[in-house]
């Protein structure tokens, strides 16, 4: 069983970055926890990949060729289907507009450019089992709504 959740399910983390070598670094960083990673180069990617595989955390750069970050976090957040995903954005950008920028678009949390380790992990750690949580206490609300509704149908 690993630390993030219980159903025994290896979590996966979606990096989106269009510089290889910060892919690679990223990846290499998460090789330290019980995960799957997929990787997409641009926005546009990795909008496509999420539709195949729901992540259960993105890891998105800021500034990337076709679109966004930002972009990239308004789509995922609006959408029914992925809006509860969490979402560290990695950026280089450290000025005050950008990160409200970031925030309005939906991000989960931030990581400066360049990345250390430990505070990767950290915060992808606590992601991983605030939005375990989140599943669990969205599986236990659906659970006690189907057995109100069969309660009030035996009366």
């Amino acid at each position: 069983m690993n630390a993030y959740n219980l159903e025994n399910k290896t979590p996966v983390i979606m990096v989106v970055d269009d510089n290889q070598q910060n892919l690679e670094l990223l990846q290499a960083y998460l090789e330290d926890l019980d995960c799957e990673t997929v990787a997409a180069n641009d926005g546009i990617e990795a909008l496509d990949l999420i539709a195949q595989k729901t992540p259960d955390l993105i890891l998105l750069d800021v500034m990337m060729p076709k679109m966004s970050g930002f972009e990239v976090c308004k789509r995922v957040k609006n959408n029914p289907k992925t809006g509860e995903i969490p979402i560290i954005m990695v950026t280089a950008l450290n000025e005050f507009g950008d990160i409200e920028r970031a925030i309005d678009s939906g991000t989960d949390d931030f990581l400066s450019k360049p990345v250390n380790k430990l505070e990767l992990l950290t915060r992808v750690k606590t992601m991983l089992k605030l939005k375990d949580l989140s599943d669990k206490l969205e599986r236990t609300l659906a659970y006690l709504d189907e057995v109100e509704k069969q309660a009030n149908q035996a009366k």
